[in-house]
């Protein structure tokens, strides 16, 4: 999410590219209560923004009676002044806050820390302040300073949301903290805003305000910095203080379960998924209405802007491939003008894969700052699975060698401006020849909307559409091996003579058989439209010998086994 003014140089460290505002439109105001008009403090409603509000459904959304502006706000709020703080005023009183301890063990629950960002002429972005206090390592500061800025200019003045993931080396004493992620990462949130300054050297203030979370929600937490960003700008460190005691006030969250949740004088009706598995799906929502992109959140989807059609509008037809790739856990590089762009690309593509336990280690903004970066590009094409978003363009060259490479986009965007120094907008790929057929009613809408001169899918319905399409290709990939899985089951007739006492241990799925699981799938076939037999067998084939199977093929017998667990206990 974007919005600034007309490009100019920068000093956010690479590279000065082409306005990507065409393909970032503006944000909505979602979910705002009437009462509370907060249109000056944010610079994502500005004129400059090239995509009218007006493409947009809103809706205000009302607040319960419990949720109220005074309850979430400073209560100095109304008598701040309305002027933009100084940016030594808003840098220097965050590192003084003070948060009571149980607050900070609440604050946990969600979140580890927020951390402000700044652009020093010298050092580049450092962080000069994390709130609560987190004893991060040297590479790792670097790590969040660096992601949390675009690597590209996208506007002389103004603001964007992106995310970025990134491996945490917890510190001595962090491996039992609540915080720690249990993947091993940590997920930055960071809202970026660049303003003219007149005590700069440069003329302007750059800096990132950085939510870090071990919880992947793109969608829940995208629209939290959407809120805070702007108003922290605006009012400094006392919204950042009444933010972490709005969040500190929310029931911790539990798997599967809707909140309304009171935030900055708005309220944020989301659903929390059951697990980083699980799809969330808009018409089986827990919100008691029918989905709407204006008042509910699926935590774990992408968020709703820009876009999917915007994003991948250069290659709307090549999807069923990329979506091919994905699945096999091949390499994919995704390249883009801007750090939203990419991220949203990441978190989009990522979502697809659901309900299968996800082996691919995903980076929706990487940097060549990254700790990781000499063990992910290499000059050999990476053997692991990995989708890497990025938008400086020595990553073009850098990465030439990978099999699949993906620049968001409109062709027509990119070629109408100057100074643009990345590839092309399309799909390329090396090794791939598609398996699945295309589902050609829908393309032929996607292609009509991508057609259009002008915003695509301004109401998201489309993308939605889109979406829910590859979770059905993906159930239908499934149903032979559920089927095939169904014949591993022990039997109750083999299983009733063993008792507990006999100490016959956990009971679990007769081992898996390729040969046997390829005879089953021969005699039944796939839901799944293949090209033709061959295909069939290529793809199934290729995907068992993915680490996303061997994953796969764990958690199913766990579920089981702790189901006939459950059974045998019951039974005795």
């Amino acid at each position: 999410m974007e919005s600034g003014t007309e490009n100019d140089s920068v000093d956010i460290g690479t590279v000065n590219v082409a306005d990507d505002d065409a393909i970032v439109p503006a944000t909505p105001q979602r979910r705002r209560p009437p009462a509370l008009n907060l249109r000056h403090t944010s610079s994502f409603n500005g004129p400059t923004s090239p995509t009218s509000q007006e493409h947009y459904i809103h809706k205000a959304m009302r607040s319960p009676g419990h949720l109220t502006r005074s309850n979430t706000l400073p209560r100095n709020y109304l008598k701040t002044p309305s002027k933009e703080s100084p940016a030594n005023s808003v840098l220097h009183d965050v590192p003084s806050l003070q948060l009571e301890s149980d607050t900070i063990s609440k604050l946990a629950s969600w979140l580890v820390c927020v951390a402000l960002v700044h652009f020093d002429l010298d050092l580049g972005p450092s962080i000069i302040g994390v709130f609560p206090h987190k004893d991060f390592s040297v590479a790792d500061r670097e790590n969040i300073s660096f992601s949390s800025f675009p690597d590209s200019a996208q506007f002389r003045e103004g603001s964007s949301v992106h995310s970025f993931r990134f491996r945490w080396s917890p510190r001595k004493g962090d491996i039992d903290d609540e915080a720690f992620s249990s993947d091993g990462f940590l997920y930055g949130f960071s809202y970026f805003s660049r303003k003219k300054d007149e005590a700069s050297v440069r003329g302007y203030d750059q800096r990132s305000l950085v939510l870090l979370t071990r919880h992947p929600w793109p969608s829940f937490f995208t629209e939290v910095m959407v809120k805070l960003g702007p108003m922290f700008i605006q009012h400094g460190a006392p919204m950042l203080e009444a933010a972490c005691h709005n969040i500190a006030s929310w029931p911790a969250p539990k798997p599967g379960s809707t909140s309304e949740l009171g935030f900055l004088g708005s309220v944020l009706h989301a659903e929390i998924p059951n697990g980083v598995e699980q799809f969330q799906n808009t018409d089986t929502s827990s919100f008691g209405e029918k989905f709407s992109l204006n008042a509910h959140i699926l935590s774990s989807m992408a968020p709703p802007l820009p876009s999917a059609l915007n994003v991948f509008a250069a290659s709307i037809t090549h999807l069923w491939s990329l979506w091919e790739c994905l699945v096999l856990c091949d390499p994919v590089l995704v390249f883009g003008t801007s750090a939203t762009s990419t991220s949203q690309a990441i978190w989009w593509l990522w979502d697809l894969l659901r309900p299968i336990p996800n082996a691919i280690d995903f980076r929706p903004y990487f940097t060549i700052h990254d700790k990781d970066y000499t063990a992910i590009i290499k000059k050999k094409a990476p053997s692991s699975a990995i989708l890497v978003g990025v938008t400086n363009p020595l990553f073009s060259s850098l990465c030439e060698h990978w099999p699949h490479r993906l620049c968001l986009g409109r062709k027509s965007d990119v070629q109408s401006t100057s100074g643009f120094a990345g590839p092309s907008p399309g799909w390329i790929t090396k090794t791939h020849n598609r398996y699945i057929s295309k589902d050609r009613e829908l393309l032929a809408r996607l292609e009509s909307a991508v057609k259009v001169n002008g915003p695509i899918d301004v109401d998201g319905r489309l993308a939605l559409t889109l979406r829910q399409h590859f979770t059905t290709r993906m159930v239908q990939f499934l149903v032979p091996l559920n089927r095939y899985l169904n014949t591993l089951i022990p039997a109750p007739a083999a299983t009733s003579r063993i008792t507990p006492s006999q100490g016959a241990g956990r009971r679990s799925l007769k081992p898996f058989n390729q040969e046997h699981f390829m005879a089953s799938l021969k005699a039944h076939g796939s839901p799944l439209p293949f090209r033709s037999t061959s295909k069939k067998k290529e793809f199934y084939e290729r995907w068992l010998r993915t680490p996303s199977f061997g994953i796969w093929l764990a958690k199913q017998d766990e579920t089981i086994s702790a189901f006939l667990q459950k059974a045998d206990e019951k039974g005795t």
